[in-house]
């Protein structure tokens, strides 16, 4: 027995080990307890680690040249990023660009938010405009023009998600893009990442969808899984494809196989309907 992410094929042993440890799902009672501390289990996260968890995304603009193109190309460019976390991604950018770019950054998290705009490189009197929002249900037109941005960054953020409110994010996003060119840079994590594989019994929510110790939660995507919610929210897929990367912990000897789906995405000219108020 096998099975195959397109990125990666497991073996007998791992999709049989699999194959034990998600027969039985959470409790409904769970899941949606899960679901209605989303926030709360977010803001304790970032109040436990304040900004040191995550690293600066230094390699969005490698993996990202269109980013580049519209940073030359656009006059003052306008860039989005959806679940900013304490900016991880938007301050390299503006240690780097910052003269050149307006940023709007959210999150749904109070204390991240509280953290991105301590800090000096993120400053609203001049760039850069942080809020709160769960894009889930919250309108993001409510803080950002209606066709203003040239890209929206998406990163690490749809898995923290219900799977069934994903395509409503993708079309609340849809709704601040410029229609004449927006873009989406996306990445996250992929079908059978070493994440995914490390969970123990008793953690799964529904099919790759998965509970971390601390409440947060993490689904794992198939590639043409996020071609098709793209394409179904009105957008155009330029690239989609998976990204690999071995990860080596030097200390305990142990390397690890990162999935992740990587891609771009482009705002359809075609109508489309915006996000319930």
């Amino acid at each position: 027995m096998s099975s195959s992410a397109g990125g990666r094929v497991l073996t007998e042993e791992e999709a049989e080990r699999l194959l034990e440890r998600d027969k039985d799902c959470i409790s409904d009672f769970k899941r949606n307890k899960l679901e209605m501390d989303a926030k709360k289990n977010w803001d304790l996260f970032y109040k436990r680690n304040s900004t040191h968890f995550f690293k600066d995304r230094h390699w969005i603009t490698r993996e990202c040249p269109q980013l580049q193109s519209i940073l030359h190309e656009v006059d003052k460019p306008v860039l989005l990023e959806v679940g900013c976390g304490v900016g991880n991604a938007v301050l390299p950018l503006l240690e780097e660009h910052g003269q050149d770019m307006f940023v709007y950054a959210c999150d749904f998290s109070p204390r991240a938010i509280e953290y991105l705009k301590s800090d000096p490189l993120f400053d609203e009197s001049k760039n850069c405009r942080g809020f709160v929002c769960d894009v889930t249900k919250d309108p993001l037109t409510h803080n950002v023009p209606p066709n203003s941005v040239d890209i929206a960054l998406l990163i690490f953020v749809l898995s923290a998600i219900s799977p069934e409110k994903v395509k409503s994010v993708l079309t609340n996003i849809s709704t601040v893009l410029k229609i004449d060119g927006g873009l989406v840079f996306f990445r996250d994590y992929g079908l059978y990442d070493h994440a995914m594989l490390r969970f123990s019994k008793g953690h799964k929510i529904s099919e790759n969808f998965y509970m971390r110790q601390d409440g947060t939660r993490a689904y794992y995507f198939s590639e043409s899984e996020v071609s098709d919610l793209f394409s179904s929210a009105g957008f155009d897929v330029i690239e989609n494809s998976y990204v690999e990367r071995e990860t080596v912990n030097h200390k305990e000897g142990v390397s690890a196989r990162r999935i992740f789906v990587q891609g771009k995405y482009k705002v359809s000219s075609k109508p489309k309907q915006g996000i319930s108020h």
